[in-house]
């Protein structure tokens, strides 16, 4: 059976204590995987100021370089499964194991696969975004010069914590660009999506990487808590509840639900049926499982016909074997996670004022079962109460509410929202969602919210996360 070892310092490790990954499919183990404990991860966070200094020894424009390198490693190289080791992983290797324990189909997985591959090998865009264009010299001296004004920026900690889901592998692009800003990483793996960040934590060794840079340490959720308390900045992904205790620490980068939105301005919702596939690509794309995807459609007009129309067009999508490579929605590593949500859609319904479109055209329900799989199908909410709680939830598979209302109070009553496309050429409305706090990222005209611009932060910036700006003066001395 494959082992999948803890990092310490990029150092491979075999515990005694070991969870073995089983296929969704059939419950036959794929791989087993060593467990960190709370005491090892201690002991290893102390050394963390040394590991930086290996990182900030290294020119930027080298670490950019190796990044490059390790792009075309991750996607197309045969890896080891641990540095040093003899057993190799094919791109295909990866993708089956990762399909099999986590339920993605295999065609989502090289998807996910290129978005990683592309923020790797485009790390001088990335960072271009996230440091707004400062030349990245400044991150070599401390300092640097342009137009006649000195910057000068300080590190805020000597590693980056992540505790990381299983839910989306194209989420791990998010923390890559910490070891190009010469933060080493503390990565604990979503329990059966280990895949991913071990495959590019053997791609930054191998392209050349400090063994320093990367830490790995697959374990229970009291590690995931220790990682959180001990690193000076970290990311924490997970649902709400998982969030929640950790939103009034600055620490920590929260990468909670996203509840990200389509909205049509009221000069622009008759035109619903023009929109369809930008609407369709929003809540569907990559399973409905990225926090990017739309779980709500807001409009101002023709909200039944536009729920009506959107569900004709989702529930064409069917359960496919998970080698299929027309397989668009997920299976559920644990059959009952599926029947619980399809459980809590059915007991929102029951309070007025929602409706399951869907049901209209798939009597059959929304619970699929192929293969030994189970998976939800694509289900459309017409909520005719903005309040209603199905108007405001965001589920693990492509689930999306149809909410219509008046103009005048959409801005203030579409809530928190990681992404909002806004389709219409009214500037007063343009204008509200402009300046609103509570949207993160703002999609003027007909751009579907999961497609990302890496050169502008996504949820939150990195580079403001791990360093700051200070104050810096030098004295002017005669030559």
């Amino acid at each position: 059976m494959l082992h999948l070892p803890v990092l310490r310092a990029g150092v491979p490790y075999r515990s005694l204590n070991l969870n073995v990954l089983t296929d969704v499919r059939n419950g036959e183990p794929v791989a087993e995987v060593s467990q960190a404990n709370r005491g090892l991860l201690s002991r290893d966070l102390l050394r963390m100021p040394e590991h930086r200094a290996a990182l900030r020894d290294l020119e930027t424009e080298e670490l950019i370089e190796k990044c490059g390198v390790a792009a075309g490693l991750f996607h197309d190289g045969d890896l080891p499964l641990e540095p040093g080791g003899d057993v190799l992983q094919s791109p295909e290797d990866f993708v089956r194991s990762q399909s099999a324990t986590t339920g993605m189909p295999e065609a989502l997985c090289r998807a996910n696969m290129e978005k990683i591959r592309f923020v790797m090998a485009e790390m001088r865009r990335v960072l271009a975004g996230l440091t707004r264009g400062v030349d990245l010299g400044v991150l070599d001296r401390g300092f640097c010069t342009e137009g006649g004004r000195t910057v000068s920026y300080c590190g805020e900690a000597d590693a980056l914590g992540a505790v990381l889901p299983s839910n989306s592998p194209g989420v791990h692009s998010l923390w890559i660009p910490s070891v190009a800003l010469k933060v080493p990483v503390v990565l604990k793996p979503g329990s059966q999506e280990p895949w991913t960040p071990l495959r590019i934590a053997n791609a930054l060794l191998a392209a050349g990487f400090p063994a320093a840079t990367v830490g790995f340490y697959p374990a229970d959720h009291s590690c995931g808590i220790e990682i959180l308390l001990r690193t000076d900045r970290s990311m924490l992904f997970g649902d709400e509840n998982t969030v929640r205790a950790w939103r009034r620490d600055s620490r920590v980068q929260l990468h909670g639900p996203g509840w990200s939105k389509v909205i049509f301005g009221a000069d622009r919702a008759g035109e619903w049926e023009e929109h369809l596939d930008l609407v369709e690509a929003s809540v569907a794309a990559n399973g409905g499982r990225s926090c990017v995807n739309a779980s709500g459609v807001w409009t101002t007009d023709h909200g039944d016909a536009l729920a009506e129309g959107l569900a004709e067009r989702l529930v064409k999508t069917e359960a496919r074997p998970l080698d299929d490579p027309q397989a668009g929605i997920a299976a559920f590593s644990n059959p009952q996670v599926a029947h619980r949500i399809s459980e809590f859609i059915d007991c929102q319904l029951g309070i007025p004022g929602a409706e399951d479109v869907t049901a209209r055209f798939r009597p059959e329900g929304r619970i699929a079962e192929l293969d030994g799989c189970t998976f939800l199908l694509p289900t459309v909410i017409r909520c005719n109460d903005p309040g209603h709680p199905l108007a405001a939830s965001e589920l693990l598979f492509p689930f999306v509410s149809v909410v219509e209302m008046d103009q005048g109070r959409l801005a203030e009553s579409i809530g928190p929202t990681l992404v909002a496309s806004l389709i219409s050429d009214d500037p007063a409305l343009r204008r509200e969602l402009m300046i609103a706090r509570h949207v993160d990222r703002l999609n003027l005209g007909a751009l579907p919210t999961n497609v990302v611009s890496w050169d502008q932060p996504h949820e939150g910036n990195l580079f403001e996360h791990l360093y700051r700006q200070r104050a810096y003066q030098e004295e002017a001395r005669a030559s």
